[in-house]
């Protein structure tokens, strides 16, 4: 993770400008008091009203000053930490896309999102107007104190008392906020993963009427965020009103004890002018010093949680130089593989090898370790015994995008951006698959028979996850995906589950047809795999039975009783 720090140094010489216009700005500022002071003594005073021209031309000429500095004070503040906050949110996506499966299988969506987008949000405003109002606070006071110090000693003793009292309960509600902040950032997080799953699964959730219990369980979420919200604003309704109270009494004070000193003579009523309005201006940065602290407890707590995912490292890591194969034949070889998660064996001693262009099909029942083999290919996992070849190389000693870009991969469950169809099928390759690769992808995968009837057909924009299409048209549009890229391994997970026989059928004869492509299919109907050049059958993660569909009959084992589950009714007939 690059520090904050860093940030700030990269861009030092635009905040040093940053600051430069901030004390041209305040100093400006400081001026106003030294006029009204010569105002009062000079022009009301003394009868000088030939000066009070140029007085009030000065009055205009600070104010203008002021408006110039501050815009360009303003701008690159904001201008630099809007950069640092779209860097860090890049880097943080990055890391992320970066992390290893088992990542995403222990942390939820809404989590992550409430990290890239809040906390990153709640950094930029740190970086932003917030520590520039901190700096604007602290060179207000210093010059405040400065001009008070020349003015009068006595009246400038009346802040320094003041402002110690001021920091130590600023300090105070700092160290109460700071818990609170960390407990608001996880809740919201886990109130952005409940809205993000029903919003998702909307459909499920009114099929199975639980629009009830869903709610209910959003608004437990809710009121907890509600709570610790309301924990906030308890500690700031205790101690804004000491700040208010403390800031209020200051120049009231200044006004009392300066009248006495006008009275006895020590200074000019225009002395004492000036002083009311320099502890007028040091007024709103005791005030805002509560907020800045409440901001600044926030961020800070923003940025833990980031540190937190940046100290998560991918599990999968590629060697310093790997190995580049160039030209992939697509030859796949497991060699006494095995899966150990948590200690408990997902697959055991699995060993087959596919020749490049042939096909091999894998059955099981659901959680014997099928979908695990593809993962352990694409090295979403590592082999804990064992090693997967490519061509004769260990997988473990190429490039990740090397492997993968070679690999295409139908899942079952379906994943269809909010895009054009055209552009789901492109995905990955959006560059290099042109439109009629895409058609004759589409007519092979027998999807072009309901795009077409759509009204802007392939131009068509697919909703959220693919809402509006059917289970089997989903499938196609995927199987189109796979086949626009033309990769040397094709990987297909129970991709044809959702589709009627007869347009499987079809699908399947268009895939034995595909040339100089290795066939990876795992499947639960015989019909899918009965064609392939060997079959194997997974039982408790390990290969129970391996042959062709002839073989796999005479052998009159598992395959044999899910041949004629599946058929029984043909065969009847």
């Amino acid at each position: 993770m690059k520090k904050i720090s860093s940030y700030i140094l990269e861009h030092w010489y635009f905040y040093f400008i940053a600051i430069i216009c901030m004390v041209f700005q305040v100093g400006l500022d400081m001026l106003s008091p030294q006029l009204t002071k010569k105002i009062i003594d000079d022009v009301i005073g003394n009868g000088q009203i030939g000066i009070l021209t140029q007085l009030l031309l000065m009055i205009f000429l600070i104010g203008a000053g002021r408006c110039v500095f501050g815009y360009i004070k303003e701008y690159i503040f904001d201008k630099i930490s809007a950069s640092i906050a779209s860097d860090m949110r890049k880097r943080l996506f990055h890391h992320i896309q970066g992390l290893s499966i088992g990542f995403f299988n222990e942390n939820n969506t809404g989590e992550i999102m409430a990290r890239v987008k809040d906390d990153v949000d709640k950094i930029w405003s740190a970086l932003g107007y917030i520590s520039m109002l901190i700096i604007e606070v602290v060179i207000h006071t210093t010059i405040i104190l400065f001009c008070m110090f020349h003015l009068n000693f006595k009246l400038f003793m009346i802040p320094v008392i003041a402002m110690p009292v001021v920091g130590f309960l600023a300090i105070l509600m700092e160290n109460k906020l700071g818990g609170v902040y960390e407990e608001i950032s996880e809740e919201n997080a886990v109130l952005n993963t409940v809205a993000q799953e029903n919003l998702a699964g909307v459909r499920t959730v009114k099929a199975f009427a639980r629009e009830k219990f869903e709610i209910t369980k959003f608004l437990s979420h809710n009121k907890r965020y509600y709570d610790l919200n309301m924990r906030q604003s308890k500690v700031l309704v205790k101690y804004q009103p000491m700040f208010q109270m403390i800031t209020k009494l200051l120049p009231i004070v200044a006004i009392v004890y300066g009248g006495v000193l006008v009275i006895n003579g020590e200074i000019t009523l225009g002395t004492l002018g000036a002083a009311a309005e320099y502890c007028n201006n040091i007024v709103w940065p005791m005030e805002m010093l509560g907020w800045l602290f409440n901001d600044l407890a926030s961020a800070i707590a923003s940025n833990k949680k980031i540190k937190t995912i940046y100290n998560q490292k991918p599990q999968i890591v590629e060697e310093e130089n790997p190995i580049t194969l160039g030209e992939v034949k697509g030859n796949v070889k497991f060699e006494q593989v095995s899966l150990q998660i948590d200690k408990k064996y997902i697959l055991k001693d699995i060993s087959f090898e596919v020749e490049a262009g042939k096909t091999i099909g894998i059955m099981g029942a659901t959680g014997t370790g099928k979908t695990s083999i593809i993962n352990l290919l694409q090295r979403f996992y590592d082999v804990s015994e064992g090693k997967i070849l490519l061509d004769g190389v260990d997988i473990r000693k190429l490039s990740l995008k090397e492997l993968r870009k070679n690999i295409t991969l139908v899942m079952q469950d379906v994943f269809l951006f909010s895009d054009t169809i055209n552009s789901n099928v492109k995905l990955g390759k959006k560059n290099r698959v042109r439109n009629d690769e895409v058609r004759e992808a589409l007519r092979e995968s027998h999807a072009t028979n309901f795009i077409e009837k759509m009204e802007n057909q392939y131009e068509t924009l697919i909703g959220e996850r693919g809402v509006g299409l059917s289970g089997g048209q989903k499938q196609r549009i995927s199987i189109a995906r796979a086949l626009a890229k033309r990769m040397p391994i094709l990987v297909l997970d129970d991709s044809t589950s959702a589709l009627d026989m007869e347009t499987e059928y079809k699908i399947q004869n268009n895939l034995n047809e595909l040339d100089n492509v290795t066939k990876i299919i795992i499947a639960h109907r015989i019909s899918a795999v009965r064609n392939a050049d060997e079959i194997i059958v997974l039982e408790k993660g390990k290969i129970a039975e391996r042959g062709k569909h002839d073989e796999l009959l005479a052998m009159k084992g598992l395959y044999y009783k899910t041949f004629h589950a599946q058929y029984k009714e043909v065969m009847r007939a």
